[in-house]
């Protein structure tokens, strides 16, 4: 559940208030609507800066690389860059830091790492990333350098921010040297072992046949043995450690040629699940390559020079030619084109910019160009901070995987003693000839690690935040993409999430003489003009349009949930809705009936008073986003009861309802009423989401099971606030949220039945007699693949 205390504070203006009461939605700097097509997001990037392909990788300069990722259990170079370090920081007495291990990639070094370290009193706890080789630890002070040592002892290469070069991105070129293993020990190996086969089947003499076997397991197994034997004196029963076991035991009982096999097969198989773990691990690293290195930045004497983007500063004025990738966020200053957002935000078409325009990190420019000046430095930009969300998002675990690290905790051991009982109890209590039975025993040893098990979760689940992340769709952790196929009950504000959010001021009316109506029109200008609230904006600029001047205000202030008060010309005066006329006690019988007239209609009405009475009456209203119906109809076929919640009365609530086909529309919402709406629908057993803005809808978000953030990029703390931050305001992306956590956890499942059910089927033909060690590799590295690349078919939805 989202914790209130991190949600920023709302606005005091009428940010809070909508015509009867609640919080406003609209960010001024961006009032535009995105409303053509939602956009797959993974289209073709073009331009000399390079292309996103399908696949998940992004490019510089057109070339496509294929990365020889690091293996499960590192056995192979990381080639991709690396997602940057944050340093150290101070958490109460203690720190923390943050250390890349390139070796560390799958649970096999997670559990040597964390039983290593569980034994330092000074680490107090432990983080892992498994998808980005990154260990967080929270450790005392000075005890750094003692860390670094024990994970050295297991034979790791620690990595720290104070090591990275070139802006913040680790070196890891000697690094990735030294885990490279060239292709041709492999090829050597695989063709002696067949030669060790071939060579028993022809009844060569048995020095020759192992030999043979000897020389394949040097050339392949080295690596494996190392890593066995530091598990086996920590204390760990890894993949590596049951395999040199299994192996070294079929040698002593003469199974030359298939202890061989195995070390060929067992590598093989590592090789290929570790480039698959990589099609996961690079479909969220691509991120960090969707901005540019470098932007053209006017000098103090007008030249234009090439910069490195970590060296710009807010302010600085920045251009972009066509084609160019977008290097940070800001605001266009000069000439016009069109920008793909798709990167951001999953639309499938180009969206017009011209000056005042808000532009973004990493989209592309078309056919046009444009001077923009930056308002976000590289390291805040919106899409670092999408960066830093995933980065997050990938160290939380859902539900599943939490079961399932749980479960492989006690799987191995129970496995190794039943593996310890064939090999010791039928020889010793019923005669059962040793050398069948410690084989039997050794076949069980490659089937007890859980690898396969274990890495099925975090693949499908980070295969599950890069898919949604290419539609535009930013989820903080696994468990709210699981969470999300139980969403049966959705809130949604009105402004900016049903609607437009870009209301325009349609009457005007006098209560009393028309001759004042002018004077009226200044003083409610007056008033608005210091509000950035929708409605007050509305208001402001069609008196701008009739060229209605502002007087100026003394004592503002805002009121919330209800409008604005100041004196003009030293006389109090009051702009609101209903709820603060009423309040004020200026309401009557004939002024409430023109009200109801007005809000039929759907449109929003505020009043201009003064301490005696109504003097005017300003109705304002919104349009409903396409989209938006398209979204409750589609919800609706998923079974997701919805609700409108709004400050606006409850005549132009049902209005605007009617118009969308939301099931409940209630009015006059404050925001403590959107929470007590949230909370009631929870006691009653309902999976609730929440949609706002991230900022005035606060209460009730951090209370919803899912708090969803409409236009994330509009807004800066949207993305920090919601649980699910939506990066334009297109509803139907939600339920495209819904059905990629159905699609999940479908797999989540599919891949827990794949890994328990290829095992227990092997280990009962052990038991029967019928299992032999090749069948054990297949079990275990075959499962490990199969999970793997059923998890990635998450990365084509």
């Amino acid at each position: 559940m989202p914790d209130t205390s991190r949600v920023a504070a709302a606005r005091p203006e009428w940010d809070e208030v909508r015509t009867h009461g609640a919080c406003g939605k609209v960010d001024a700097r961006h009032d535009h609507d995105h409303d053509e097509g939602t956009g797959s997001g993974c289209g073709h990037w073009h331009g000399h800066q390079g292309h996103d392909h399908h696949d998940g990788h992004v490019h510089d300069h057109g070339h496509v690389h294929d990365h020889d990722g690091g293996a499960c259990c590192a056995r192979a170079a990381f080639e991709a860059a690396p997602l940057r370090l944050p340093p150290s920081e101070v958490v109460g007495n203690d720190m923390r830091t943050a250390i890349r291990i390139l070796q560390m990639d799958c649970p096999t070094e997670e559990a040597l790492i964390r039983k290593k370290l569980d034994r330092m009193s000074a680490v107090r706890s432990m983080d892992f990333n498994l998808m980005q080789r990154v260990l967080t630890v929270v450790h005392a002070p000075n005890s750094l350098e003692t860390v670094l040592a024990a994970l050295r002892s297991l034979d790791f290469t620690p990595e720290l921010a104070s090591d990275a070069r070139d802006s913040g991105i680790a070196d890891t070129s000697a690094a990735a040297g030294a885990l490279h293993k060239p292709w041709w020990p492999l090829i050597l190996a695989a063709v002696v072992a067949a030669a060790s086969e071939a060579a028993g089947w022809l009844g060569a003499p048995a020095w020759a046949v192992a030999g043979l076997a000897i020389v394949a397991i040097a050339s392949c197994g080295v690596t494996t043995y190392r890593k066995g034997w530091v598990a086996l004196r920590n204390g760990n029963l890894n993949i590596n450690a049951l395999m040199s076991i299994a192996v070294t035991g079929a040698a002593l009982l003469g199974q030359w040629p298939e202890a061989a096999m195995v070390m060929v097969l067992f590598t093989i198989a590592e090789l290929i699940e570790a480039r698959s773990l990589d099609r996961a691990r690079n479909a969220i690293e691509g991120l960090m390559r969707l901005a540019p290195a470098e932007a053209s930045v006017q000098q103090p004497d007008g030249a234009w020079r090439l910069v490195r983007v970590d060296a710009i500063a807010p302010g600085a004025l920045l251009r972009v030619r066509p084609g160019e990738r977008i290097a940070l966020d800001g605001e266009i200053v000069a000439g016009r084109s069109s920008v793909d957002q798709a990167p951001i935000t999953g639309e499938s078409l180009p969206v017009d910019k011209a000056t005042g325009d808000a532009v973004f990190a990493g989209t592309i420019n078309q056919a046009g160009s444009f001077d923009y000046r930056v308002t976000a430095a590289a390291d805040n930009t919106t899409l670092a901070r999408i960066i830093h969300a995933v980065e997050e998002a990938q160290g939380t675990k859902a539900p599943t995987q939490r079961f399932v690290d749980e479960f492989a905790r006690v799987y191995t051991p129970i496995v190794f003693a039943i593996a310890l009982a064939v090999a010791l109890v039928p020889p010793l209590m019923s005669g059962g000839e040793w050398h069948a039975w410690v084989y039997k025993a050794l076949v069980l040893l490659v089937i007890a690690c859980p690898c396969a098990l274990v890495i099925s979760t975090p693949v499908t689940i980070v295969s599950g935040l890069a898919a949604a992340a290419r539609k535009g769709i930013l989820i903080k952790g696994g468990v709210f993409l699981e969470q999300g196929r139980k969403l049966s009950r959705l809130a949604l504000d009105k402004t900016g999430t049903i609607t437009h959010g870009n209301p325009v001021q349609t009457e005007f009316e006098v209560v009393g003489d028309e001759a004042d109506a002018l004077c009226y029109r200044t003083l409610a200008a007056s008033l608005a003009g210091r509000s950035d609230h929708p409605v007050s904006m509305a208001i402001a600029a069609a008196a701008n349009d009739d060229g209605v001047e502002h007087l100026r205000v003394d004592a503002f202030e805002a009121i919330t949930g209800r409008g604005v008060r100041g004196d003009i010309d030293g006389i109090a005066y009051w702009l609101g809705n209903h709820r603060l006329i009423e309040e004020l006690g200026r309401c009557s019988t004939q002024l409430e009936a023109r009200l109801d007239a007005l809000e039929e209609q759907g449109k929003t009405v505020v009043m201009l008073a003064n301490a005696q009475r109504v003097l005017a009456l300003f109705a304002v209203a919104d349009t409903v986003k396409k989209t938006s119906r398209a979204a409750v109809a589609e919800l609706r076929r998923l079974g997701v009861g919805t609700a409108m919640l709004t400050g606006d009365n409850r005549h132009t609530a049902m209005a605007i309802a009617h118009q969308v086909g939301v099931d409940e529309a209630r009015g006059d919402q404050l925001p403590e009423d959107k929470l007590d709406a949230v909370v009631q629908w929870s006691a009653d057993g309902a999976t609730v989401g929440m949609v706002g803005d991230g900022i005035n809808d606060a209460p009730a978000l951090a209370r919803a099971d899912i708090g969803f953030a409409m236009g994330a990029m509009g807004t800066d703390t949207a993305i920090e606030t919601a649980d699910v931050a939506l990066m334009d305001d297109d509803l139907r992306k939600i339920p495209a949220f819904i059905r990629l956590s159905k699609a999940t956890y479908a797999v989540l499942v599919q891949n827990i039945a794949l890994a328990l059910g290829i095992k227990s089927v092997f280990l009962v033909l052990t038991l029967m007699g019928f299992g032999t060690m090749w069948m054990a590799v297949f079990a275990d590295v075959g499962a490990s693949l199969l999970v793997v690349g059923n998890g990635l078919r998450l990365l084509r939805k």
